[in-house]
Order: C-alpha cells, then structure tokens, then sequence
C-alpha cells in the first residue's frame, strides 16, 4: 500500500462533482471579503426573513451542516459511509438559554444517541453542557470547584447560593441522562469543551460520569482544549489516578480573544498558551501520551492540523496497532479539512466528521464563527482553497 499522503486530492475529493468543486471553491473565495463576514449574519436572518432561506440553505449551510433534521442528515450520512467515514450529529442550535430549551436541547441530543444506536455509521454522539445548563450555574460552580478545590460532585450544592440550587439539580439531570442513555445503548458521547470560567464544573460532571459509567470500555469523552497551558497536566494526572477507562477528544481551542480578554479585565492569569507553538507541542504530547496509555485511554485526535494528525498515525504503528484501532479515531468538521479526513479513511484509520444541524436560523450563530475562523488566505480558509483548485486543475488535466 502506498504511504499516506494528504496531498492525494484525487482522493480526497472524490466524492464530489465538478459542479460541488466549484461551488465550494466560490464560497472558500468569499470568506477573504471582511465585509460579508461582518454583515454576513444579518443579511442571512434577512434572507429567511424574506423567504430566501434557501439561498443560505444551498450556500454555507449545505457546505458545512447536514440538514434542519437528522433526518435531513441521511444524505450527509450516507455519503460519508461510502468513504469509510462515520457521522457525529451535532445539534447546532447556540445561544439560547432557558430551563424550556435545555429540556428541548436534551431531547433532541438523546435522539441523536438513539439514531447513533447499533449503527456503525454514526459513531460518536456529541454535546455541549452549556445546551443543557445554565451558563451562570455553571459559571458559578465553578469558581466554588476552584475555591475549594472540590473533587466530589456531591459536595457542590452545598455551596451554591439557594437560587442555583435547582437549576443545578435540573442541569445535573439532564447531563447524567444524556450519559447513562449513551452508554446503555453501547453509543460513545463527547461532552464538549467549552470557555476556561465554566470547564471545571464540566470537566467534574464529565469525570464523574466517566467514574460511573467507564468502568469496562470509554463511553463518555471529555474533551480537552490543548491551547491552555494546563491541559496537557489535567490529562496526566487524570490518567495516573487509574479509577476507569478514560476518553478524551482533543481539539486545540476555539476561544482564545474571549479567553484572554476577560483574563486581562478581570486580572487573573491568562489560561492560553503563551504562543502557537506552545500549543502544537502539548497538543502533539498529548496524542503520544493517551495512545502510549492505550490500555487505559480511548482517544479522538480532532484536528485540522496535518502533523498532529500523521502523528497520530505514526504512534499507532510504534505501539503495534491496527489502523482501524477501536480506541484510536480521528475527526474533522464537515466540509473542512476533507484532504487529512478521506486519505485517512482511505488508508484504514477511524475517521468521522462533525456534522452540524438545525433550524437554519438557529445555525446561523455556528455558521458565522465557522466563516470567521476560516477567514486570512494565510490561515485554513487558503489552505481549503488552494487544495480545491489543484485538484480542479488535475481533474482539466
């Protein structure tokens, strides 16, 4: 077998058209024109206001999300199973915070696990906490986890003030559902990571369901942004404890301005690694880390960065595994970084891409931070492009 190569366009696109190829190269090209990334969210709720939905639906929407529906996802999921790739539904809906919507949020997380059951196409189920919980409980849990260095979920209503006392409870409930359902229907579930001042309480929730439902194979993952600079540590130490099989998806990080402009206002240490290559060695350490602890780890290497990725590869092949290892994945966001996701898949290795879906109106605030991330031709954005016109070119032969 040839080695593997995330130059091979040929693969990596060969599950679109020339006609998919160019419109995606036409949206990658806009994403280098500031204005529409400034006025772009308004002029889209505009358009559904008007009844051009579908203008977004066929542009941004359908290059990175799956549908309104999990039903609308079949498509998208059945089109990444033909390349070996599985599907994670990922519920897009950001922003909205009331004890109705976490309910709804809940309900329709828990349809994913169920949709996920038994089909290995779907391989992962995934949530963020802050869909399921108040921002402001959490926040407040938080800062009491790191006050008293509070090890024992129990312990933490104690503290709360008795206004958050209940909507604790309802949170912890709702959080407790959604891994007792995941992993009594045999589905793995990533709890997202989220802003530095909320993630203790997460990372407490996401351990004491780890503790509890862990105990013989990973079915909860906590996920760990490898930009903080404690990360790389948490990880170790979690390890060394030895209390389950741990899991973990690594991502480097997604809200560094936030991160460190409330640090700087607020006067604490800024949690970010203090540049980029900071971040490419403890996210690279990391890797290495939970696959030399295989025995004890499951891991999803979730990233856009070719090295990390290859590293993942190579550490597979020093530890004597299998590519398609069931502890060892990779994961890309749909519509992005399909060079690293379908030459791996084509070489056997465990890939998934996020697949993002909801109203579109209820998507557009996911959407906007997906284009803004992209923007720079020096960053992803002219990475994606350049791949898709080189293989336009090779396809003109």
């Amino acid at each position: 077998m040839s080695e593997l190569s995330f130059q091979n366009t040929s693969v990596a696109f060969a599950h679109k058209s020339n006609g998919e190829l160019s419109k995606a190269r036409m949206l990658f090209k806009s994403f280098n024109f500031p204005i529409l990334l400034t006025y772009g969210p308004t002029m889209a709720k505009l358009a559904v206001a008007l009844g051009l939905k579908f203008t977004i639906k066929k542009t941004i929407f359908e290059q990175f999300c799956g549908g309104e529906t999990i039903e609308e996802c079949d498509q998208a999921i059945a089109g990444l199973a033909k390349s070996g790739i599985g599907t994670i539904l990922d519920y897009s809906v950001e922003g909205e915070e009331s004890e109705a919507t976490f309910d709804q949020t809940c309900a329709e997380i828990l349809k994913t696990i169920q949709r996920a059951k038994g089909n290995s196409d779907i391989p992962f189920s995934v949530f963020k906490t802050t869909g399921v919980f108040s921002s402001d409980v959490l926040t407040a849990a938080s800062e009491i986890i790191e006050k008293n260095q509070i090890v024992d979920i129990e312990l933490i209503e104690n503290h709360l003030m008795e206004s958050h006392k209940q909507d604790w409870r309802n949170g912890c409930h709702r959080f407790n559902q959604l891994c007792e359902n995941a992993a009594n229907s045999e589905v793995q579930i990533f709890v997202d990571a989220e802003e530095s001042w909320l993630q203790p309480a997460i990372d407490l929730l996401a351990t004491s369901a780890m503790h509890k439902y862990n105990q013989t194979r990973a079915w909860v993952f906590n996920t760990l942004q490898m930009y903080r600079h404690d990360r790389l540590s948490y990880l170790q130490n979690q390890v060394a404890e030895g209390r389950c099989q741990y899991g973990y998806k690594l991502v480097r990080g997604a809200y560094m301005e936030k991160e460190r402009a409330r640090a700087s206002k607020m006067g604490y240490q800024d949690p970010i690694q203090p540049n980029k290559e900071a971040t490419d060695r403890d996210y690279n350490a990391a890797v290495t880390f939970c696959i030399e602890h295989h025995n004890q780890v499951a891991v999803c290497i979730a990233t856009h960065n070719e090295q990390s990725s290859l590293l993942g590869t190579q550490c597979l092949t020093a530890k004597g595994l299998t590519s398609n290892d069931q502890k060892v994945s990779f994961s890309q966001l749909l519509g992005m970084s399909d060079h690293i996701s379908f030459n791996l898949s084509h070489k056997g290795y465990k890939v998934s891409k996020y697949v993002p879906y909801g109203p579109v109106l209820s998507v557009i605030p996911y959407l906007t931070r997906r284009a803004q991330e992209n923007s720079g031709m020096a960053g992803q954005m002219g990475r994606e492009l350049a791949l898709i016109e080189a293989e336009i070119k090779r396809r003109k032969g």
